[in-house]
């Protein structure tokens, strides 16, 4: 039994909506029913303390069911399954059902959805340079990051479950972060768990980023390569872009958010490199930054918006905080800027070097390599909020005192079906070290693919749904 209490409900409202799809069925269109909650749960679940708003957290969700008909059936039909959905991150909100693709395919398994704001995110109790500051000095502030990650988020799903379903386990279906939380669930409280679904989602079991990165920067080289042989024109473009920037003084060109463009900065638009069509947006701004320097010498506000919005950590500071301390389990284990240390393992990627690789016709010029999914401590400078929490940042990166996020003793005996899509392409999650996590977790299918990015989730939902639940749904032998 799950040592947890459950979530205090604090409001339920509900309202209709239209189906994200409705030009697919004109003759009978998709209605949805909407509740939005609000829940209260401890700030530290290990050590519930007496109820005030510097000890608990309100969390925010919103369910989605298919629309009751107008005429209401003489017998109410029964309560459907739930299934929780855990949204990708660390620090990002769901989107309101109704936007997002995988509703109206859930919906018509015979689920009721859940979608949470996980805690720091969205509406609940969100962390804000101003929310985090308001915590107090810089030492409090960094301990209360440390209830930001897996494991908090879990005992969170369990309270609200317990609130919710009166005791019943749950479907959950994680992407990305959200699977990594998936894990962390199955791993201390899988007696909530019904079955799990996870989408790019099998989380590495280290004890510190320094392996992860070490297998994902070859991949961002790889996405480099496939980006640069896309559009070799661009190793010009780029080339232009930075020495344009160069020539002003790296951080003199200021972003409408009032953030630095340094080229270091601009570089990090290789973020989009790892999901469908990421090379093609970059390729745009890439296209448009080069064109407005050579018509006008300069970058007009159009250029610098669309930069500006493509890589924006200012409204994502858990992800920067936390992005390389969610791989942190265990004390004596600590982050301390591994993508940094670990870049300096691959001197093409470091912007000074100049790096030598020629691609297609550019034959006498070198390709400059963008960067992928790293958080480096330079981006508390050149980001506007991020500065506000430099510090704080610091004593994050430098703490060696966390929980543990997986067991693998409870994964190999493992009993909650679990069905994994895990992708050979992917710049984010590492397929190796998925597989292994794969292999770990007793009864574990997986759906692998070439031909789908991590973000096949929300990209290529038709496809990546029938992978994973034909999983569990369809004959092999």
């Amino acid at each position: 039994m799950s040592s947890i209490s459950p979530a205090k409900i604090v409001s339920q409202n509900s309202y209709l909506a239209a189906g994200m799809y409705p030009w697919k069925n004109p003759s009978t269109p998709s209605k949805l029913k909407i509740t939005e909650y609000f829940f209260t749960v401890p700030k530290d679940h290990s050590a519930p303390s007496p109820s005030s708003p510097a000890n608990t957290l309100t969390l925010f969700a919103r369910s989605v069911t298919k629309a009751p008909p107008a005429i209401a059936p003489s017998t109410p039909p029964p309560a459907l399954p739930w299934l929780l959905y855990l949204q990708g991150g660390p620090g990002y909100p769901c989107r309101p059902p109704q936007h997002s693709p995988m509703t109206q395919i859930l919906l018509d398994k015979g689920y009721q959805l859940l979608f949470l704001d996980q805690r720091g995110t969205g509406l609940s109790t969100p962390v804000t340079a101003s929310t985090l500051q308001m915590r107090g000095e810089e030492d409090v502030q960094a301990r209360y990051l440390k209830h930001y990650r897996a494991d908090s988020i879990v005992k969170d799903c369990e309270a609200i479950r317990l609130a919710l379903t009166g005791g019943e386990k749950w479907s959950i279906l994680g992407q990305s972060f959200g699977g990594f939380c998936s894990v962390t669930y199955l791993s201390f409280h899988p007696e909530g768990l019904r079955e799990v679904f996870l989408f790019g989602g099998l989380m590495p079991l280290v004890r510190t980023p320094d392996k992860v990165y070490r297998r994902l920067y070859p991949r961002v080289k790889a996405r480099n390569e496939a980006y640069y042989a896309k559009f070799p024109e661009d190793v010009g473009r780029v080339r232009k872009i930075l020495s344009y920037l160069s020539r002003f003084g790296d951080g003199v060109i200021k972003l409408p958010s009032g953030g630095d463009l340094t080229r270091r900065r601009f570089l990090q638009l290789g973020l989009a490199f790892g999901g469908h069509g990421g090379l093609d947006s970059v390729h745009d701004i890439v296209l448009k930054c080069a064109t407005d320097i050579d018509m006008f010498g300069h970058l007009t506000r159009n250029a610098l918006s669309a930069v500006d919005g493509a890589v924006n950590f200012d409204d994502a500071l858990l992800y920067a905080i936390l992005h390389e301390p969610i791989y942190c389990s265990g004390k004596g284990n600590k982050a301390a800027w591994s993508a940094q240390r670990v870049r300096d393992e691959f001197p093409e990627f470091a912007l000074e070097e100049q790096p030598s690789t020629t691609v297609g016709n550019a034959a006498s010029v070198t390709a400059i390599n963008f960067s992928g999914e790293m958080v480096y401590p330079w981006m508390f400078s050149d980001y506007t909020e991020l500065r506000k929490v430099s510090r704080v940042a610091e004593r994050v990166a430098q703490d060696d005192d966390w929980s543990e996020l997986f067991d693998e003793e409870q994964l190999a005996k493992n009993e909650v079906p679990v069905y994994a899509a895990a992708y050979q392409e992917d710049m984010y999650v590492d397929f190796d070290l998925s597989m292994q996590t794969a292999a770990k977790i007793k009864g574990c299918k997986v759906f692998s693919t070439n031909v789908l990015y991590h973000d096949a989730v929300r990209s290529r939902v038709d496809e990546v749904m029938k992978g994973v639940f034909g999983l569990r749904d369809d004959v092999v032998d």
